[in-house]
Order: C-alpha cells, then sequence, then structure tokens
C-alpha cells in the first residue's frame, strides 16, 4: 500500500465522448453531453480534485436525519428486534446512486471517468448542534418570523388553534417531566441536595443519526445485522472470502430490479464494474485508519450478505458509488438505509481525519424525479458547472426550476480558479517517456492533437493537467 504523497502519476487516456446523445435519466434524446477518459492508474489525490470539478461528486453533513430518515432507521431495527418486515410495497427509492442502468462500459481493461453537464449534489457532515427536524419534507421554506407575520387574530371555534392556551405537548416529553418530577421529589425526602424542581419539561435535544444507528436491540433480537468494510482493489483476504455471496446479491439484484436476463449480470461483468478500479490503495499519516482507495461497504444479516454499498475513501470525502441488495429485502428501503450509514461512517472517519468531511452522492438532475431524493440529505450543495464552487442547494432551485443548466455561482464576476493558463505545462507519456506538452509538440511536429489536448487540460484543470500524464501513443 503506498504512502499518500509518493512519487506516483495518474494515467489517463483522453476521449471526447459523444454530443447530443439521449440521457438515461431525463430521457432527453439529444440531451447528455460528456467527455471521458480511460484511467489506467489513479492517485486519491488526483481523482479528489477530479470530482471537484464535475467529474464526480457530493458534500458530507452537519447532518440531522429528517422524519423520513428516522422512521426508515426504526424500520430497520424493528425488523431486527421483532423480524417484522414491513408491509406493502417498496417504497420505490433508487437504490442505484451514480450508475444509471448499472451496465459497465466495453473497452481495454482500464477505467473511464466521464464529467457531464448535470450538476452535483454535495452534502456535509460535520455535525452541528443537535436540533429537532421540524418537517420531513426535504426542503422546507424558514418559518418567517414574527415580525413578517400579519397580526394574530383569536380564531373562530373550529379554525386553528388556540394561542392562549398552551401549546400539545408529546406524550413522551409529559412522562419525562414527570419522571424527573419524581426522582427530584425521593432527592428531597431522602435529604440529599437538590437543585430546583423543574417546573417546565427540559426542552428535548433530538437524537443524533450515530444515536439512531447504533440503538440498542434487545437481548433476545430475532436478527444481527453487522456491517463489514473490505478492501476491494487491491482485494483483501476478507473480500475475496465473501466475493462468491456478494457476487450472488448483485445478480439477484441486477435481474430483479433491472430486468437484466440470467446471462447478462456475468462474475466478470460484476468485476468490471464495480470491483476493479483505478484508484491506488493509499495511507497518510493524518489519514484515516483503514487508508483511501475502493472499497465495499457489506451488511450481513444473520451472517449472510443482504447488501453491499460501493465506496471510495478520498482525501476529503467518502464517495458513494452504487448499492445493491437481495430483492426479499426491498422493503427496508436498504437504499435511503445504507446512506445514512455511510454518512455516519463519514463521520467516523473524521475523527481520524479531520479534513475527511464530505460524503458525495453523486449527479442530481433536477428534472429527474429518481435523483429528487438526494435532496433529503442536508444541509447539501451543488457544484456550479462554470466555476466549480459550491453553492446551497435551496439557492438553486430557482435556477433549475426555469431551466434544466444553469449557472448557480450566483456572483456574475466570478470565474474559474483553477483554469488553464499553460498549455505547454500539461504532462504526457510519450513512448515510456514524460514530459511537458511543449516538449512532446516540438517532437511530433504536425500532430495535430492541440485542439484535444486543450480539451482535456480544459475539463481537469491546470493543477491536475501539471500532475496527471496524458497517454499520447
Amino acid at each position: 500500500m503506498a504512502a499518500a504523497g509518493a512519487s506516483s502519476y495518474s494515467i489517463v487516456e483522453y476521449f471526447g465522448g459523444e454530443d447530443g446523445y439521449r440521457c438515461g435519466y431525463c430521457k432527453n434524446e439529444t440531451g447528455n453531453f460528456s467527455r471521458g477518459m480511460w484511467s489506467h492508474t489513479m492517485t486519491v489525490q488526483d481523482y479528489q480534485d477530479l470530482i471537484d470539478r464535475g467529474w464526480r461528486r457530493c458534500h458530507a453533513l452537519r447532518f440531522q436525519p429528517s422524519k423520513t430518515h428516522k422512521k426508515i432507521l426504526k424500520k430497520m431495527n424493528k425488523f431486527l428486534s421483532k423480524g417484522e418486515m414491513p408491509a406493502g410495497q417498496c417504497d420505490g427509492e433508487p437504490m442505484d446512486l451514480h450508475c444509471g442502468d448499472g451496465a459497465p462500459r466495453d473497452g481495454p481493461k482500464a477505467h473511464s471517468f466521464e464529467v457531464e453537464r448535470p450538476v452535483f449534489t454535495e452534502t456535509s457532515v460535520q455535525e452541528a448542534a443537535p436540533k429537532a427536524a421540524k418537517s420531513e419534507t426535504p426542503l422546507q421554506e424558514p418559518a418567517p418570523s414574527p415580525s413578517v407575520r400579519g397580526p394574530t387574530a383569536t380564531p373562530k371555534p373550529g379554525v386553528g388553534a388556540d394561542p392562549n392556551r398552551p401549546q400539545c405537548r408529546k406524550a413522551k416529553e409529559l412522562r419525562k417531566e414527570r419522571r424527573l418530577q419524581k426522582e427530584q421529589l425521593k432527592k428531597q425526602e431522602g435529604g440529599a441536595p437538590s437543585g430546583p424542581t423543574p417546573t417546565t419539561a427540559l426542552s428535548p435535544q433530538a437524537k443524533t443519526l450515530e444515536e439512531f444507528v447504533v440503538e440498542s436491540l434487545p437481548d433476545n433480537a430475532i436478527h444481527n445485522l453487522e456491517v463489514r468494510l473490505v478492501r476491494s482493489n487491491p482485494p483483501s483476504s476478507q473480500f475475496k472470502a465473501s466475493f462468491d455471496a456478494s457476487y450472488q446479491v448483485y445478480k439477484l439484484y441486477q435481474m430483479a430490479i433491472h430486468k437484466d436476463p440470467p446471462d447478462k449480470p456475468s462474475e466478470s461483468q460484476f468485476r468490471r464494474f464495480l470491483c476493479d478500479s483505478p484508484l491506488e490503495a493509499e495511507t497518510a499519516p493524518d489519514g484515516p485508519d483503514c487508508g483511501y482507495g475502493s472499497f465495499h461497504q457489506q451488511y450481513w444479516l444473520d451472517g449472510h450478505i443482504v447488501a453491499v454499498g460501493v465506496i471510495d475513501i478520498l482525501p476529503n470525502c467518502v464517495s458513494s458509488v452504487y448499492l445493491y441488495y437481495h430483492p426479499d429485502f426491498a422493503r427496508l428501503s436498504l437504499g435511503s438505509y445504507s446512506a445514512l450509514r455511510e454518512i455516519a461512517f463519514t463521520r467516523q472517519l473524521q475523527k481520524q481525519s479531520t479534513k475527511l468531511c464530505f460524503y458525495y452522492l453523486g449527479f442530481y438532475i433536477h428534472s429527474c424525479p429518481k435523483m429528487r431524493y438526494k435532496g433529503q440529505y442536508q444541509p447539501s450543495d451543488l457544484l456550479c458547472p462554470e466555476t466549480y464552487t459550491w453553492v446551497p442547494l435551496e439557492h438553486c432551485l430557482p435556477k433549475l426550476e426555469n431551466s434544466p443548466y444553469a449557472r448557480l455561482n450566483q456572483d456574475p464576476n466570478a470565474g474559474e480558479v483553477n483554469v488553464l493558463k499553460n498549455l505547454g505545462q500539461v504532462l504526457v507519456l510519450h513512448r515510456r517517456s514524460v514530459m511537458p506538452y511543449a516538449i512532446y509538440a516540438r517532437k511530433r511536429k504536425g500532430s495535430g492533437d492541440e485542439q484535444e489536448v486543450q480539451q482535456y487540460a480544459g475539463l481537469v484543470g491546470q493543477s491536475c493537467a501539471e500532475r496527471m500524464l496524458l497517454y499520447r501513443a
């Protein structure tokens, strides 16, 4: 395993891609514009910088679970403790976070990266002071302050709440208050010093995500759930030992959810799609204990794999790539549940590496209903496709309602920070030699590739273009 910052290069081959072809998300026949490159090897820092330029990314959270998220976590805990599978149909949430139809691209044994015009979502995982979730709607407008409200009038009978009466309180809060009062009374009767008897209920603090995730189960719980992190590239011994079981779950998932014929989700296709990775395994003194690179997060229920989350751990983020699960457990909302577990996992890693504080969900296409769920993980940001700066999601929605493509940065004078300035400094790999493009161009007079190299360098930015090696035949 390499140390982060060691002298290694990312080696890529750029291809222009197609213009105006069918988008699998919004179904527009000519709405997809992409550029891509094959990566033979990739350092985690280069990949981190690339996804921050629209090649692949989403932000980690000062996150509090919404009511919907709490219901999903409680549903899982209820299943584990009592064995009760939720009734009714699956909630229909999208489980594939970023991979469209789930089919890998044909091509050489390398790895493709694409930059597309749809913007990305980003969610931050830094923990804020706990606060109660007020609504299960993903993007509720802030409640107006009293100064902007109209005059308060006494409601007519049967219309609204009476403002002269105390607000209704939850039974749970009332029970907690009565218990505290009893404890205070016992202390006073026993002669022990005590503080003032509470006259009002203590302001309840909302549970954190971690408290929901690790909520204790009874000793006689019906099921046992264990989450294991295994490195997929290079494959660890745990990954190799569980490979067949993991593949069988993937095959069932593709057949049931994507309606693939039995011969399509082959073992070799599974390896190319979700196991092979160009990312180098790296460690750093200030990095997480598990290191950086590509991993599978396996969900083991009673000794059997029921779901697998494919993730990349990078210097600043956990990037969620894909999720597949056993179709028998679809009603447990495993897509949302795994995202919540990955957010909690990112927070755990942040305690080991303070800069690793983001969780990336990938593309967000506002006109695609299947992607709207990503906005429920708040606070979230979108990447401006022109300045490559992050903008709060709520500031972007009005623009996206009016146009499928929009510049999200509200400063009209803001420009790209890492704009291409010197094409000659772009590094290329030619005949096993590393050289700046200016020298390569002199050696290869009339090569006619300047426009292609200019396009590549403009998309990856000056910094990455001077670090990565662009292969030239």
